[in-house]
């Protein structure tokens, strides 16, 4: 997979973008899905790349590299934009704008994280509140990012042999089924925890 960091936005509305400032200067390149053209700048970004369909707002326009789609097809704007930052080298991905609005399109954005991470590439949502990443088997320790709370979110229908250490609940090899909320709103007890599981898949999610 490449190297090459991306930062796509969507269109969902965001209030305040603050969130986005320590990432001013970390894409190599910066992805605008259809409205997201807007939001970008709004967060202080110039994008170089509209992958689109223009009912969201966006537009293509010169100086940009333009993929226009049309308005009926298979795949949303946001997924469009993936596949193309894919496909031109990005293994390392932030997405933005696409949580918050339109409930299908923020599951479909959650989606897109099991792709990523299934087709080996590092991708994340970032929004206001949360940070979220999708974990597949093993073992990893994750940092203390300053969020108030972190959750592991089942994926399957059942995430075996979850154990977590480091928190301020840790656990041993415990089942957790999809829609079980034993592993939700966690909290750090020192600067990094240790998570592992057997088999299923699931969502980190940050969150304040």
């Amino acid at each position: 997979m490449g190297t090459k960091k991306g930062l796509i936005f969507g269109s969902a509305p965001v209030g305040r973008w603050e969130f986005l400032k320590p990432l001013s200067h970390w894409a190599d390149v910066v992805i605008a899905a259809d409205g997201g053209l807007d939001a970008a700048r709004l967060a202080g970004f110039s994008p170089t790349v509209y992958i689109g369909d223009g009912d969201s707002g966006g537009r293509a326009e010169a100086g940009l590299t333009c993929v226009t789609l049309p308005a009926e097809k298979d795949l949303t704007d946001l997924e469009a934009a993936y596949r193309w930052a894919r496909d031109h080298g990005c293994g390392d991905l932030i997405l933005t704008g696409c949580t918050g609005g339109r409930l299908d399109h923020s599951m479909a954005a959650l989606g897109l994280l099991e792709t990523a991470g299934r087709e080996g590439v590092h991708a994340v949502i970032l929004d206001e509140r949360n940070r979220i990443e999708f974990l597949l088997p093993g073992s990893c320790q994750i940092p203390d990012r300053g969020y108030r709370y972190f959750s592991l979110i089942p994926a399957d229908s059942l995430l075996t042999g979850v154990s977590i250490s480091g928190a301020k609940y840790d656990l041993s090899r415990r089942d957790v089924p999809r829609g079980g909320s034993l592993t939700v709103s966690n909290e750090f007890s020192r600067d990094s925890v240790q998570i592992s599981f057997a088999s299923g898949a699931c969502y980190l999610i940050y969150s304040n």
